[in-house]
């Protein structure tokens, strides 16, 4: 480990790459305490710790929201209208002959994919202000609330505001991707929730033992750091664990033998994402109409709220649905079985074809429905900590022990240094020859 370390550091390249990285990220956590104009971010603060999704979204943004920056929704707009755009393809035909078509056909893609980034950011911008805004002092500056016929003006204003917070991301994101490290999306919200993680600590150090470090404090102080080791030591393993099939070539006499690698988790965090999306979805509509404290409001509380039992097991059963979707979507056996006949190969033990296409579905099948169990697992876990501990919910929203957050972290870690190594081992082969 340390070898590797000191190659990829002793390359002027990659050195170069990583300080203009951290530079760039340094500049986005700079913009996230940058308030928009008129807003009372104390205020929004407490209603965003009330929110499961606003939560994600201001992890995303690595802390903007809560500030309501300029940077208020990162780089989220983009990240949901890639989602958008590559599950559009399954019933675009265009879009996936684009796809098909390598380098220019990605660039009309990631055209479209910012055409609709900006619309969403609108879109979302506008949701949030209005939302969050429904009573105009959860948001607005004393100074502001007393223009009573501008209110419409000022949302509209900030909405505009957070868009180009969010264009100005996309940029700082294609700046790391062509000049630094990793990739810029990735980066940028993995950076942001690191950056939450001190805190995450200082508030565990003034519940459990500034406030009184009785002998029960600090038991439950430890097993949670110990809870927090574990679980980033568990996703570490699920995150790089895969499922290799054998693979052999019938016009190669020596050689012929191959793999094909199937990760356990083919749709990283995207399906706990779209399962948190939609069971906020009303509780959020609730909060917008103020009907928190009617029947109606109490029913709703009850099924989509995750911290619910009825709640909880529809988040389970999305997370499922949405694992298995994306998996067959992004891994599609019939496509690799036809690739894999092209090119003369095969399933040892399976005829090339339809039972090569139908053990694949198998594999798959099984492989996803591990990952689905541990991306359960890991986006409960948080919500069983919180309820064992008894957290408050602005506790909750900062003391997260695995989620979402971890998943995002530990991909993007694993895929970055993965990326630094092949650069370090080219970047030497490449002396060699020369």
């Amino acid at each position: 480990m340390l070898v590797k370390l000191k190659k990829i550091l002793s390359n002027r390249e990659i050195l170069r790459k990583l300080i203009f990285t951290f530079l760039i990220l340094l500049v986005f956590k700079i913009g996230t305490y940058i308030p928009i104009p008129m807003v009372d971010t104390l205020a929004i603060r407490s209603e965003i710790a009330n929110n499961n999704f606003l939560t994600i979204l201001n992890a995303f943004s690595g802390g903007g929201l809560s500030n309501f920056s300029i940077l208020a929704l990162g780089i989220s707009p983009y990240i949901t209208s890639s989602i958008i755009i590559q599950m559009l393809q399954v019933v675009i035909p265009k879009w996936k002959e684009w796809s098909e078509q390598g380098e220019v056909g990605k660039q009309k893609l990631n055209r479209i994919t910012r055409w609709v980034s900006i619309i969403i950011a609108i879109i979302q911008g506008l949701a949030l202000l209005y939302g969050l805004g429904a009573r105009p002092e959860n948001i607005l500056v004393p100074d502001a609330l007393q223009n009573h016929n501008l209110f419409w003006l000022y949302y509209i204003y900030m909405a505009i505001v957070i868009t180009a917070g969010s264009c100005f991301t996309m940029w700082l994101a294609d700046l790391i991707t062509r000049h630094g490290v990793g990739n810029g999306s990735s980066m940028i919200i993995a950076a942001g929730i690191i950056t939450t993680v001190p805190s995450m600590f200082t508030t565990l150090w003034n519940k459990y033992i500034t406030s009184g470090a009785t002998a029960a404090n600090i038991t439950c102080f430890i097993a949670i750091i110990v809870l927090y080791i574990l679980m980033i030591l568990a996703v570490v393993f699920f995150e790089g664990a895969k499922r290799i099939i054998p693979l052999q070539y019938a016009n190669r006499t020596q050689g012929g033998k191959s793999e094909l690698p199937i990760k356990l988790n083919s749709g990283s965090v995207i399906p706990v994402i779209f399962a948190s999306t939609i069971l906020s979805i009303p509780l959020t509509v609730v909060g917008m109409l103020g009907q928190n404290s009617t029947t109606a409001g109490i029913w709703v509380e009850n099924i989509f709220s995750s911290s619910k039992p009825i709640g909880m097991t529809l988040y389970i059963l999305l997370i499922f649905f949405f694992s298995f979707f994306y998996a067959f979507m992004v891994v599609d056996p019939e496509k690799i079985s036809d690739n894999l006949d092209k090119q003369g190969a095969y399933i040892p033990g399976y005829r090339r074809g339809e039972d090569t296409k139908n053990q694949l579905a198998r594999i798959l099948f099984r492989t996803t429905l591990l990952g689905a169990t541990y991306l359960a697992i890991v986006a409960l876990v948080p919500i069983i900590v919180s309820l064992s501990f008894g957290f408050t919910s602005s506790e909750a929203s900062i003391i997260t022990v695995g989620g979402t957050s971890l998943i995002i972290v530990v991909g993007v870690a694993i895929e970055t240094a993965n990326q630094l190594e092949t650069a370090s081992e080219t970047k030497d082969y490449r002396g060699f020859l020369e």
